[in-house]
């Protein structure tokens, strides 16, 4: 065991990887979100992840590695700026896309000729990885669209006993998924943001990547409506004008999501005041939108943090669990 502080986690660390090697699926702990993690040369066992997340088969996976030279059994054609990529920001919460090599299974892909590869920053997540010695596919370990899970308790929530194995490593330090960098095309380009910013990306490849547009390769999180709560979610610019005068007494509460506290709690209101520290907020998000869910409440309004250097991901994920919708403004 290369860490010795998981030497006592090493019969669990074993079994985990035995369970991958018999096709079945293991949650485990990346330092963005929990993964439900399988086989990525599995069929049988990639097509469960499929059918367990109710996830379109359309919709490609990432493939998670021990380290950087893996990625040569599974993308082809690697241009040398991956290699610069990998040198600064892996192990790490950037995953890259390239061309797929030769055997790769459309599973793995969503059909297309790329694939997504990252070597995550968790140690435990190395531990199992390095124990499995091969690629573990691995969307986040929640229902497709739904919140992703950041602790094992969200994964229980979300599955119960239909994963074979649940490694727990308590709350992620990140919490929001990986940035996703497109370099299958002619010119590099951002397909999800995350917490290698765009400027951080810039420092290696010599311009900062634009956001892609249309025509991009499908990538995970990035339809319209993605990170949903149970609870409706409306963005709002000021929460406390949106509540002056409501929820009529007797309705079931509001919810609140803001960097402020109020003046005056409003009636009928729960309230949490969210970090100013984009990072806090990014690893906080999704724990505070189950909680929220657990409240029974009619709405939550979520007021916009700043447009501002480091919130670009907080903003995309919760645009995407409003339902793509704009806020009010």
């Amino acid at each position: 065991m290369s860490d010795p502080a998981l030497t006592h986690r090493r019969a669990e660390i074993i079994a985990a990887a035995e369970v991958w090697r018999r096709g079945g699926l293991v949650a485990f702990p990346t330092e963005t979100v929990y993964g439900l993690g399988a086989d990525a040369a599995n069929e049988q066992a990639l097509a469960r992840i499929f059918a367990a997340k109710g996830r379109p088969a359309d919709h490609p996976l990432i493939v998670h590695v021990a380290a950087a030279r893996d990625i040569e059994r599974w993308a082809r054609e690697i241009p040398p700026v991956a290699w610069r990529l990998a040198e600064r920001f892996w192990p790490g919460p950037l995953t890259l896309i390239l061309k797929r090599a030769p055997g790769v299974s459309a599973l793995v892909t969503g059909g297309q000729d790329t694939v997504g590869l990252r070597v995550p920053r968790h140690p435990l997540a190395l531990a199992l990885l390095t124990a499995f010695g091969g690629g573990i596919a691995a969307p986040s370990a929640n229902r497709f669209g739904r919140v992703s899970a950041t602790s094992a308790a969200h994964v229980v929530a979300e599955f119960g006993t239909t994963v074979d194995c649940i490694v727990d490593d308590g709350p992620c330090t990140v919490g929001l998924e990986s940035t996703i960098l497109d370099l299958s095309g002619p010119q590099p380009r951002v397909l999800r943001p995350g917490a290698v910013s765009r400027t951080a990306l810039g420092e290696i490849l010599g311009a900062v990547p634009d956001i892609a547009g249309a025509g991009a390769p499908r990538a995970p999180g990035r339809l319209a409506s993605h990170y949903v709560p149970d609870t409706p979610l409306r963005l709002v610019t000021d929460a406390a004008a949106e509540l002056a005068g409501s929820p009529l007494p007797g309705a079931k509460p509001t919810a609140v999501l803001a960097l402020r506290a109020p003046l005056a709690t409003p009636l009928n209101c729960r309230w949490v005041r969210m970090s100013d520290d984009p990072a806090i907020y990014g690893q906080q998000l999704y724990a505070r939108l189950r909680e929220v869910d657990s409240w029974d409440c009619d709405l939550l309004l979520v007021e916009l943090p700043p447009r501002a250097e480091g919130w670009e991901a907080v903003h995309d994920r919760l645009t995407r669990a409003s339902g793509g919708g704009s806020p009010d403004c």
